[in-house]
């Protein structure tokens, strides 16, 4: 007992030992692993998890290892700098998630330069927690300042054991390494290699061993572009030409439907499916989408598959067929490459092509990339006749306001039919853009009117005007009035007998799940959330959050002949993806290089694979970071094959659509070079 006594006495005399000597050290690391912690806790995981918490300290160790090789005077500014490093690490990947629900990557430090025109976008989302982290630096310069008054400095100067320490922390280091790879699936290292899942990597890894990850997975590809032509090349042939491809291009009752047709996207910013059924004290939020809706052809099960180039991304997807990239934003990061498009290959069939919108060219770098994916002319804000000066009525948000972007698009329309046999065209809106901030122009009361419980009294409150998905849903009704006013204006006109119009939503609002089920188990009169035995409750999980994300898509035309068969309701799950194959064979287009199917061949069978990861079924709902799904049909009960097999088959879809962006797979000349 004594022998115990005196070995736990003498580790208690070295721990102490240790301490002592190493309190810079020390601090640097706690305060590293403290920030760490704190930012995956408030993104991604409510949760003190071993696996994340390992595998940061395993880096911060790392790094704080080569510490000791420094003289101790000058130790602060080795460690000093990694805490500021890590610090701004932390904030831009705090505001990051609060923007877009992911994490920051050196790929994407390309599109910086379009928060210029956003920027109010991101302020308004900023939170006092983004911030948090600056207390970390401004305690470790506290610490070091009492260091400095003592004799420490000048003490370790004598007595430290600098290769001992150095060898014996990087130890510790790979130790932890070592049980983090010892507790880690295939799959986590399959979404670590692949890093286009980045909260997944964050949840698992931390979001030290993402970031470094990021700059690896960064530098790769680049290297890889040089080397790598041929093995990705390979990987894309044998996809396009297997059978499994193949099947899904057969024709159908409608091929051919709309060849010599004129066809033109409405690109409607932010806008949802779930505002068509709201309404407030008796208005309809989107009365003239429902009508153009039940006009045309609606996809009410259509989803958006964008990553981080937003909008830019809906337009690359909705051309082309194919899936954004992982790494960076195709229209800033990869606007040179060649493309295949919509745009491109009704040019060869003679059709003049072009792009509007009321924002500037420079926005997503389209000045740049609209030429590139077949666009012969662009209208943009200075082909448009308004005024831009501050407080001017003529702009909402970002730019020239929806009503009269409308009303002199129409006019540049008219002219390019007069002039052209055949065309096609991309109208982008913008004045449902966040922050949907409020202007004079929004006209929705969204008031809840009811009588006071305890006076009898008539009374309201408007619990959604200071949230964002009530400041949302405001800015919509807006934009829906300019569609109507589109529509009258098309209906109006002598032109347009042969012109096709796709309607869709570029992207969901990005409105939180806690806003989401405010909006819809908030009780006004009791001033409280809504619990499970409230008759009106409505269940509202995070899979509900995702799938609530789908946006319109309605086919529309004021041709009677075309009206009569592209009408109805589709519920068939489609992507994004799945439109411009769907009109290539509506066009009599041949062009297998799709990711995307023509939904009216596919049907039941289809999947809509998201760039995260997750992808979607008729049958279920499936999140790669958890590994965990949803079912989304009763009594049916599905087998570990078919999750394993559609997530394999997303896996190597966005392999392909990453392979033809970051090899730029359709140069034919690049490929001739290698």
């Amino acid at each position: 007992m004594n022998k115990f006594l005196k070995k736990l006495k003498s580790l208690y005399k070295k721990i102490i030992q240790y301490i002592y000597m190493n309190r810079l050290f020390l601090i640097y690391l706690i305060l590293a692993l403290f920030g760490a912690e704190i930012l995956r806790y408030v993104t991604v995981s409510h949760n003190i998890l071993l696996k994340p918490f390992l595998a940061d300290l395993a880096v911060i160790l790392f790094i704080g290892a080569f510490g000791y090789l420094v003289k101790p005077k000058n130790q602060f500014k080795y460690y000093f700098t990694w805490i500021i490093i890590f610090t701004i690490c932390e904030i831009i990947n705090s505001i990051y998630y609060t923007f877009y629900e992911g994490f920051a990557s050196f790929s994407q430090l390309s599109t910086l330069s379009q928060t210029e025109t956003v920027v109010d976008s991101i302020f308004v989302k900023l939170k006092l927690m983004d911030f948090i982290y600056i207390i970390f630096p401004v305690i470790f310069y506290y610490v070091h300042n009492l260091l400095k008054q003592s004799s420490y400095y000048n003490l370790m100067e004598k007595i430290e054991k600098k290769k001992k320490m150095v060898i014996a922390t990087i130890v510790v280091s790979l130790a932890s390494f070592g049980i983090v790879c010892s507790i880690s699936t295939n799959s986590d290292f399959s979404r670590l290699a692949r890093q286009w899942d980045r909260s997944s990597i964050v949840d698992r890894y931390g979001i030290l061993v993402y970031q470094f990850n990021d700059v690896f997975q960064t530098i790769i590809p680049k290297v890889n572009s040089l080397f790598g032509y041929e093995k990705a090349y390979q990987m894309f042939k044998d996809y396009f030409d297997s059978s499994d491809r193949l099947m899904y291009t057969e024709k159908n009752s409608y091929s051919g439907l709309l060849e010599g047709y004129n066809i033109v996207y409405i690109h409607m910013e932010s806008m949802q499916n779930f505002l068509m059924d709201l309404s407030f004290n008796g208005e309809e939020v989107t009365p003239n989408l429902k009508k153009i809706a039940s006009e045309g052809m609606f996809f009410d099960n259509f989803y958006p598959q964008i990553s981080t180039g937003t909008s830019s991304d809906a337009e690359y997807i909705m051309l082309t067929g194919l899936l954004p990239s992982s790494t960076g934003t195709v229209f800033v990061s990869y606007y040179n490459n060649t493309f295949i498009s919509l745009p491109t290959l009704l040019k060869e069939k003679g059709y003049y092509t072009f792009s509007m919108h009321g924002n500037y060219p420079s926005m997503w770098d389209r000045n740049k990339v609209h030429p590139q994916i077949g666009y012969t002319d662009m209208y943009f804000h200075d082909t448009f006749t308004f005024d831009d000066s501050k407080d001017s009525p003529d702009v909402i948000g970002l730019g020239l306001n929806d009503k009269l972007f409308f009303k002199q698009a129409v006019e540049k329309l008219e002219t390019i039919e007069e002039n052209n046999t055949n065309y096609f065209g991309t109208m982008i809106t913008l004045s449902n853009h966040s922050p949907f901030n409020h202007n004079d122009a929004f006209t929705l009361d969204i008031n809840d009117y009811f009588k006071d419980p305890k006076t009898g009294e008539d009374t309201s409150t408007c619990y959604l005007c200071n949230r964002d998905i009530g400041k949302y849903i405001v800015s919509s009704h807006y934009a829906d009035e300019a569609l109507g006013d589109f529509i009258n204006y098309i209906k109006e006109s002598d032109a347009f007998q042969n012109t096709v119009f796709i309607f869709y939503g570029d992207h969901d609002a990005k409105m939180s799940y806690k806003d989401m089920n405010y909006l819809y188990n908030y009780d006004p009169i009791t001033g409280e959330l809504k619990d499970e035995s409230d008759p009106t409750y409505m269940e509202y999980d995070v899979y509900d959050h995702n799938l609530n994300k789908k946006t319109p898509l309605i086919i529309w035309t004021k041709n009677k002949d075309i009206k009569a068969k592209l009408h109805g309701k589709v519920s068939t799950i489609t992507g994004m993806y799945d439109v411009a194959p769907t009109l290539y064979n509506m066009l009599n287009i041949d062009n297998k290089y799709v990711l995307g199917h023509d939904i009216f061949n596919i049907k039941d069978n289809n999947i809509v694979v998201f760039p995260n990861g997750n992808y979607l079924t008729n049958k279920v709902y499936y999140n790669s970071s958890t590994g965990k799904y949803k079912t989304l049909t009763n009594n049916v009960e599905l087998d570990e094959d078919y999750i394993a097999e559609n997530q394999q088959y997303a896996e190597k879809a966005l392999d392909v659509g990453n392979a033809i962006i970051a090899y730029d797979l359709f140069n034919e000349r690049k490929g001739e070079s290698e």
